[in-house]
């Protein structure tokens, strides 16, 4: 909102500005002529999209899933998340969620009247264990997880899952892992569904997005999957807010997960090479840069160009430079984790982003 109403370059929201394959409109369109979807569909998603989200699941990191119990779709990977949090924490219970966040994450815990306990990152914004294992109480009961990771744009390495495997199974907790980025990673850095490790199927719900997968954020069809006593949960918290959605697109999305690998190999390429002009940019004008291995999204440490924090220099860049970024204290607890680090999303037009490079120069050290 305060990219249009001041006329700025929009790199604060992460959506992209092209749409996505024509494969899908058609498909979304053919299902409207045909009459499926324009009533209320079936209440926990249409059979066919779940089962494509099963083979999904079971093509990419072979988890087996009983489409039938064990996987609901949603308006949304939102909807998915908050009733997630919703099902799953009771009054007074903690949620454990690593700095800086989604910031729907601390809204949803909130609202299922649990608290949040946030877990500051290291020092190169990557999880820091060692914090983890020092904010766990006996209220201690749900652990929120991100990869790859919004804000930071980094990919948990196979490492990183199983230490946070351990500690999860050592003190019973659960995992909700958001993993609505799944397919933007980049080079080496392969995503893993934490799910897909020992011990791990049984205590995870785990969250997927059709709008981040194929850029049509507007359609709004997400999903969880994961072990049947709590997907039954979700699912009852899920048919009391929204009870159904997208009924056309839903039937759109099933076959794009159908897709074969050339479909995501040239989503990432192009995804990537957005990445790679708009760091190179940020970096020859002197921001200190935060590498992105995945998702929309570039963080960069703004100390280098003289501003303390990122706060004042998203200020300083919607007036002096006319394009808006957000910063990161703005999805911390604690907002001395975030403070000199700035979000960028570059999944636009490249035109746009060299635009938002040449009006960034006036910070150029």
């Amino acid at each position: 909102m305060r990219a249009r109403a001041v006329g700025a370059i929009n790199l604060g929201q992460g959506f992209p500005d092209v749409d996505g394959p024509d494969a899908l409109k058609e498909a979304a369109v053919r299902a409207i002529e045909e009459g499926r979807g324009n009533q209320y569909p079936a209440p926990h998603g249409i059979p066919e999209l779940r089962q494509a989200i099963a083979a999904h699941q079971k093509r990419y990191y072979g988890i087996d899933l009983d489409w039938e119990t064990e996987v609901v779709v949603t308006t949304g990977a939102s909807e998915a998340l908050q009733s997630a949090l919703l099902a799953l924490v009771d009054v007074d219970d903690e949620v454990l969620i690593f700095e800086p966040w989604f910031d729907i994450y601390e809204v949803g815990v909130e609202m299922a009247r649990g608290r949040v306990v946030g877990v500051p990152s290291t020092q190169s914004l990557r999880p820091d264990f060692e914090a983890l294992r020092s904010r766990i109480t006996s209220k201690s009961k749900v652990i929120v997880i991100n990869t790859p990771h919004n804000p930071t744009g980094i990919v948990w390495s196979l490492d990183e899952l199983q230490e946070l495997a351990t500690i999860a199974i050592e003190n019973n907790l659960i995992v909700i892992s958001d993993e609505a980025y799944e397919h933007l990673w980049f080079e080496e850095y392969r995503h893993r569904a934490i799910a897909s490790l020992p011990g791990m199927f049984e205590r995870t719900v785990t969250v997927g997005s059709a709008g981040k997968s194929f850029s049509f954020t507007g359609w709004k069809v997400g999903w969880a999957s994961g072990p049947r006593n709590l997907i039954a949960a979700v699912r009852v918290v899920r048919q009391h807010l929204s009870y159904v959605s997208s009924g056309p697109f839903q039937y759109a999305i099933a076959e794009g997960l159908h897709f074969p690998d050339q479909y995501w190999n040239e989503f990432k390429n192009s995804m990537q090479n957005k990445r790679d002009l708009f760091t190179l940019g940020l970096t020859e004008l002197g921001f200190g840069i935060i590498p992105s291995q995945g998702t929309y999204f570039l963080t960069t440490d703004v100390r280098p160009l003289g501003f303390k924090s990122g706060a004042e220099f998203v200020e300083a860049s919607i007036t002096k430079a006319g394009v808006v970024a957000i910063p990161h204290s703005r999805l911390c607890q604690d907002p001395e984790v975030g403070e000199p680090f700035v979000r960028w999303a570059y999944c636009k037009q490249d035109e746009i982003l060299q635009q938002a490079i040449k009006n960034l120069q006036v910070f150029a050290r």
